[in-house]
């Protein structure tokens, strides 16, 4: 171990820092570059695919390094939040002409993937989280911040499961979590995780820091006074952003206390099948927010994101949303709306920078501009007679003062930074305006006294210039040097001419690169003190921003219903989902031909829909466009369907398709398991479950038997609405044996060799498969689909001859055709008799043995 006095001042220097930020990369700035050190330069190398080099030593070694320019580090820094790594940014906080030894810097500031406020960095079409997670005996308390726009929340959860599904519906982008917690692993959540001590998370400091934050007494006005857990984790969790911003945190006014009940709950896996914010096929565009989001802001697109995450079980709010989209389309005013709307920019982050002091010229400007716009907005709404566009109306406001300050202070096109200044705008500000104007008229002192010296001294070629490392100087040529007056100091010698500075340059030089200099100053200044006069204005213009970005989802839901040809659904408190006519809105849009509309329809007595019908028939669609649909109700939107009417509805299942999970040493079957379970333990009597292929991850028996035994249970016990497909033919016997289940099947039809598939639902169960048929569409070798007909129609023939000697069930291991077993005799006993006194042991090949057994097993079955 080297001590770090063996090192040099800088290094001693960059190493205090490492250490006081452990785990993060440390961003050293040193002239135009950020520059990286040992560990952490060959980590942002592999990282960033920069060079790796070693230049000088320190404490007799080379010096890993890697570095990247100051001016493009923020793509950089991109890159390493969306891997998740943490990076301090240390600043040179000294001037090095005033220096002797290394210059002075500072850590400024923090960047995690979930604290992330620059434009630069963050998605625009999502809200970029950091959540915090604090176990308990009982369950689990979650906190989730969007320090980008302030949105805060906490919630109490009983279980790991429920925890897990919370977290996919949040998929924050960084989770705190106690250091000693198994839930990282025990969820899978992979990187963006940071440890923090346990007495971070307690409840009682957690609650000092809230109640001294939002300036309350107590917590029992935001709901959480009681949600323990709940209260540590958000604790935790405004610490760790007071320690990494490093500035006070304006725009956290509040919290909003969540209950899981109040919305229709989907779990991680239903999240994933239904394809609302992310598609299998990983395009954007094949997602229900993809069909859905022409928002005019960025905010309104994440709200609708939102929505579309969380449709909320109470239906009196979905009412008035549902409400509200009529009458915009009943007044014609969703167009005119969204022209304005286009305008406004994203306020919601504008005004989290402003409140971190972060904010950039452009910010202000656009923040004027879109403030701009809210009186046009008021007017078209004041037309529209609708009680929550109505209290949109008063949320939304006017804010003349503010436009007024910002458009006497701010250019109308700003520069990017205020660095170079250039920002305020003439006449805001008399003292700067008056150091602007002894820079403004150099250009006609230096003419004027050009035109002095040339008479004073006759030397017509006599040149006044400047340039930024010698300043001003008068030019003469060499030829001239005899005729220089006395007062004429050398300043610079040139090739064929010298440069003198006068007196009377060197005054006035003083005095505009002074008043630069005092300008910018002043500039910065000013720009500083309009920034914290905006900061005590947040509380309203974030309510503002909050109601712009509804009314624009709103606008947008009533804009696509026109459009899609969607219609507005009904609700009931009876126990009901009647769909006419419903359609998928996502394969719709993407399928070249027309969609093929199919209703559906739950009661009180009709719970269970056995589906049948042949592969690619239309099962899986069907079943999640009627998913979508209700999700789509009770989220606030019109739905793809001629009517839609709804009962409560509580939680939406889905069980479609599996994959291995080969990290986790979980087979298919395994992870199928797993859903199906998590459904039957969870489900009730409101909730609506998507079960596709249940079973067939295993054999024949086993997999038929824990299908029928898990549709039996969810008709049942449960008795969820519950859309069930199968290809086990033997299913569709459950309506005989249970009340509350129907058959219904997807219709195709085979012409030749192949396979028309018509997609429309129908009573009953189907009549075939058309597995083979599917196949050779597929392209499987015609030889290899002539030898399947051959064994299919042995094998039906067999059943055939069982049924007639009444037998229960057709063994799937049957004798290959080269040891045919003879038609049994009809049976004197039981069909085991007869099958055993058709097999000549001396005859069987072990394989031949093995199937006879296998049928034997499923006759006594």
């Amino acid at each position: 171990m080297i001590d770090n006095k063996d090192h040099t001042p800088v290094m001693q220097q960059y190493l205090r820092f490492k250490a006081e930020h452990p785990g993060m990369l440390l961003f050293f700035r040193m002239g135009d570059f950020y520059e990286l050190f040992y560990e952490d330069a060959e980590r942002a190398a592999a990282l960033l695919d920069i060079t790796l080099t070693k230049r000088g030593a320190s404490a007799g070694q080379p010096i890993p390094m890697a570095g990247v320019p100051y001016h493009a580090a923020e793509g950089y820094l991109a890159k390493l939040v969306r891997q998740g790594v943490s990076v301090a940014i240390c600043e040179q906080i000294g001037d090095p002409s005033k220096t002797k030894g290394p210059v002075e810097r500072r850590v400024m500031r923090i960047i995690t993937p979930g604290t992330l406020t620059d434009d630069a960095l963050l998605d625009e079409q999502r809200d970029n989280l950091l959540a915090a997670v604090a176990e308990g005996p009982d369950g689990y308390g979650l906190a989730a911040l969007e320090l980008a726009s302030g949105r805060f929340s906490v919630l109490e959860v009983a279980t790991r499961e429920a925890l897990a599904s919370e977290l996919a519906r949040l998929r924050p982008a960084e989770v705190l979590v106690d250091e000693d917690s198994r839930l990282p692993e025990e969820l899978g959540l992979g990187r963006g995780v940071t440890r923090r001590a346990a007495w971070h998370l307690d409840a009682d400091s957690g609650e000092r820091l809230l109640c001294g934050q939002f300036g309350t007494r107590d917590l029992t006005g935001f709901g959480c006074a009681a949600l323990r857990l709940a209260v540590g984790a958000a604790g935790c969790l405004l610490q760790y952003v007071r320690d990494t911003q490093r500035a006070a945190l304006p725009h956290l006014r509040g919290l909003t206390t969540e209950h899981r009940d109040d919305a229709v709950i989907l779990d991680a896996a239903t999240r994933r099948n239904l394809e609302i914010t992310d598609s299998l096929s990983g395009r954007p565009e094949h997602t229900l927010a993809g069909v859905l989001d022409q928002t005019a802001t960025t905010m309104g697109g994440r709200l609708l994101r939102r929505w579309l995450a969380r449709p909320l079980r109470d239906q009196a709010p979905v009412r008035a949303r549902h409400q509200a989209l009529a009458a915009l389309i009943d007044t014609a005013t969703g167009g005119p709306l969204r022209e304005v709307l286009t305008g406004i920019g994203d306020l919601e982050r504008i005004l989290a920078r402003v409140a971190l002091g972060t904010a950039r010229p452009r910010d202000l400007a656009v923040l004027r501009d879109s403030c701009a716009l809210c009186p046009d907005l008021g007017t078209l709404l004041a037309s529209i007679d609708d009680p929550l566009l109505g209290d949109l109306h008063d949320r939304i406001g006017e804010h003349p003062d503010l436009v007024a300050l910002l458009g006497r202070a701010i250019l109308a096109q700003p520069p990017v930074l205020i660095r170079d200044g250039g920002v305020i705008a003439p006449g805001y500000d008399a003292e700067l305006d008056q150091l602007r104007a002894l820079s403004t008229n150099a250009d006609q002192f230096l003419l004027d006294l050009e035109s002095r010296e040339r008479e004073r001294t006759g030397i017509t070629t006599l040149k006044v210039g400047y340039n930024r490392v010698h300043g001003y100087y008068i030019e003469l040529g060499r030829a001239r040097a005899d005729q220089v007056p006395p007062d004429f100091v050398r300043r610079q010698t040139l090739k064929g001419a010298e440069r003198y500075i006068t007196p009377e340059l060197k005054r006035f030089e003083d005095e505009v690169l002074s008043s630069r200099e005092r300008a910018l100053a002043r500039e910065k200044a000013l720009y500083e003190s309009l920034i914290a006069t905006l900061a005590e204005s947040i509380g309203g213009l974030q309510i503002s921003a909050a109601a712009i970005a509804e009314l624009d989802v709103l606008v947008n839901l009533a804009l696509r219903a026109q459009a899609l040809n969607w219609s507005r659904p009904d609700f009931t408190p009876e126990p009901l989902i009647a769909i006419e006519d419903g359609r998928h809105p996502v394969v719709e849009r993407v399928i070249d031909g027309p969609f093929v509309a199919n209703g559906l329809r739950f009661d009180g007595r009709r719970r269970m829909l056995v589906i049948t019908g042949p592969n690619m028939g239309g099962k899986s669609t069907y079943m999640r466009q009627c998913a979508l649909i209700v999700l789509l109700a009770y989220a606030g939107s019109f739905v793809p369907a001629r009517s839609a009417t709804l009962g409560p509805v509580d939680r939406i299942f889905s069980r479609i398709g599996a994959s291995d999970d080969l990290a986790g040493g979980r087979s298919t079957f395994m992870v199928e398991m797993e859903e199906t379970a998590n459904i039957l333990h969870n489900a009730t009597e409101q909730s609506l479950v998507l079960m596709d292929e249940v079973g067939r991850g295993t054999s024949t028996f086993d997999g038929l038997s824990l299908a029928w035994s898990c549709g039996v249970e969810l008709a049942t016990r449960i008795r969820a609405y519950t859309l069930f497909a199968t290809h086990y033919f033997e299913l569709t016997t459950l309506p005989d044996e249970y009340p509350g289940i129907a058959n219904v099947h997807l219709d195709a039809v085979e012409h030749g060799a192949s396979i028309i598939f018509l997609h429309a639902l129908l009573e009953g169960p189907a009549n075939q498969s058309y597995g083979l048929a599917v196949a050779a569409l597929a392209g499987v070798p015609p030889e290899v689909i002539a030898r399947a007909r051959g064994r299919l129609r042995e094998l039906e023939d067999a059943a055939r001859r069982h049924a007639e000697q009444g037998a229960v069930q057709l063994s799937l291991f049957l004798p290959e055709p080269s040891r045919a077993v003879p038609p049994p005799s009809p049976p004197a006993e039981h069909p085991v008799c007869d099958a055993l006194r058709g097999i000549d042991p001396n005859e069987l090949s072990p394989r031949a043995a093995l199937e006879a057994l296998y049928r034997l097993k499923g006759l006594i079955e």
